[in-house]
């Protein structure tokens, strides 16, 4: 396994994310990278060192309009859950036992 520190520009092989080191952490005897990119941590033995031609900065922006994506989502999907939870079902099946 190759050296990773802070600001190291690495890929996650398993779906090519490229970002820059924000941290490090070993537990269990593994270590995880943490990528600025996505805020999220990977498993160190997936990573590789990326060309810095690939790393593309995501701007506080992106990051507050992609927050509040995920917000508006989980919202969509509370939303969708109580009303599973209103449904009648025998509107949608037929009465009696055949």
């Amino acid at each position: 396994m190759i050296p990773m520190m802070v600001g190291d520009i690495l890929k996650y092989t398993p779906t090519s994310t490229v970002g820059k080191v924000a941290d490090v952490r070993e537990k269990d005897g593994m270590v995880w990278i943490k990528l600025d990119t996505t805020g999220l941590y990977y498993d160190a033995a997936f990573l590789r060192t990326a060309d810095p031609s690939e790393y593309r900065e995501v701007s506080f922006k992106e990051r507050e309009r992609s927050a509040a994506g995920r917000e508006s989502a989980e919202a969509a999907l509370e939303e969708l859950r109580k009303t599973e939870e209103e449904v009648d079902i025998r509107r949608f099946t037929p009465s009696g036992g055949g």
